[in-house]
């Protein structure tokens, strides 16, 4: 995890989500900065140090407080997540690598279509709140590794996951 309350500390600007008076655009506009830092400057993810499973993503814990968490996922070359939607604000920058993000619409029966496939390039940040839909998927399709940076809106302690409701692919 990153060192926190040090003039170094690149979440500074995460610390003081909860208190009240920080709307959703605030925080959103704040994360987005983040993220934005963080990707600009990518020698600030520990690389070295982040966990990895050849086959599938594996996410690495950079810091978590009982309002949020941040992590940085590996991406093996061929890795997926699940079709799903979140619980929680989410925002997430590339800092190595090309990962494709796909979405789709719940069409009912836990079943989703695809909408839309974009190829999310170093640099790239998003953010969205829980108001949804936002359902999606990341894979990486390449043949090299990806790391990304993700902010979640939940405590990493009383949830094991960001994700909501996972949907299979309806065929069209």
């Amino acid at each position: 995890m990153l060192a926190a309350g040090t003039s170094a500390d690149p979440l500074a600007p995460l610390r003081n989500l909860g208190e009240e008076g920080v709307n959703c655009e605030a925080y959103l506009r704040r994360a987005r900065a983040v993220l934005q830092d963080f990707v600009a400057r990518p020698e600030r993810i520990p690389f070295a140090d982040l966990k990895r499973d050849p086959k599938a993503y594996t996410r690495n814990l950079l810091f978590g407080d009982d309002r949020l968490s941040i992590w940085a996922i590996v991406w093996p070359p061929g890795s997926s997540t699940s079709i799903h939607d979140h619980h929680c604000s989410c925002c997430f920058g590339v800092a190595r690598g090309a990962l494709e993000e796909r979405w789709f619409d719940a069409i009912g029966d836990g079943r989703a279509a695809l909408t839309n496939i974009a190829v999310r390039e170093p640099g790239y940040v998003a953010c969205m709140l829980p108001s949804g839909p936002n359902i999606h998927q990341m894979r990486n399709r390449g043949d090299e590794e990806v790391v990304t940076v993700h902010i979640y809106g939940f405590d990493h302690t009383q949830k094991a996951s960001s994700i909501e409701t996972e949907y299979s692919e309806a065929l069209r």
